[in-house]
């Protein structure tokens, strides 16, 4: 995402600071309350242009100042997405990992891919937006599902009076459809 540019008076105030009273990046930054890496930014493009002096040599007045700074467009690069759905269904075979799916999707996008980093916190934000539902089919009378249910009971000996904690227990056949 690109940034927002500074102000023509912040970018001023940077290359005073830099060239004229000599402070360092992170000095400046704490000065005009942006990041040291916002003032480092700024003022390799200067040193890029020439720029290492205060005050400015002549020629540059606001307009070019802006021009060279503030219009300069930042090209956001377009790299292919991988299907997701494809890369949710792949991670449930055995041995297929993340990172194996990543290396294949570079293989496949030479030209321009998303670093690990970023594959893995795109595929969660996909994930978010799937279904947290898992469809299963069971056979008829196949399986039997087991569960504690709640916090336990007290139950009374009638003969002694004497209460005691007991589990319960939820048992549900496979294909029974009750929930």
């Amino acid at each position: 995402m690109p940034t927002v540019p500074i102000s023509m008076r912040k970018l001023k105030e940077i290359l005073r600071l830099k060239y004229g009273v000599g402070l360092s990046h992170r000095q400046i930054g704490r000065s005009l309350a942006i990041s040291p890496s916002v003032v480092s930014r700024y003022a390799n493009r200067a040193a890029q242009l020439g720029i290492k002096q205060w005050p400015l040599p002549t020629g540059w007045d606001d307009t070019k100042l802006k021009h060279a700074f503030l219009q300069t467009q930042v090209k956001m690069k377009k790299h292919s997405l991988p299907d997701w759905a494809t890369v949710h269904r792949e991670l449930r075979n055995k041995c297929v990992t993340l990172q194996l799916l990543w290396e294949e999707y570079c293989e496949r996008n030479p030209g321009g891919f998303y670093s690990y980093n970023h594959y893995c916190r795109m595929y969660r934000e996909w994930l978010k937006t799937t279904s947290p539902s898992m469809r299963q089919v069971h056979k008829a009378g196949e399986k039997l599902f087991v569960d504690y249910c709640g916090p336990t009971v007290g139950v009374t000996d009638p003969e002694t009076g004497e209460i005691r904690t007991a589990q319960v227990i939820v048992a549900v056949l496979g294909a029974s459809s009750y929930t």
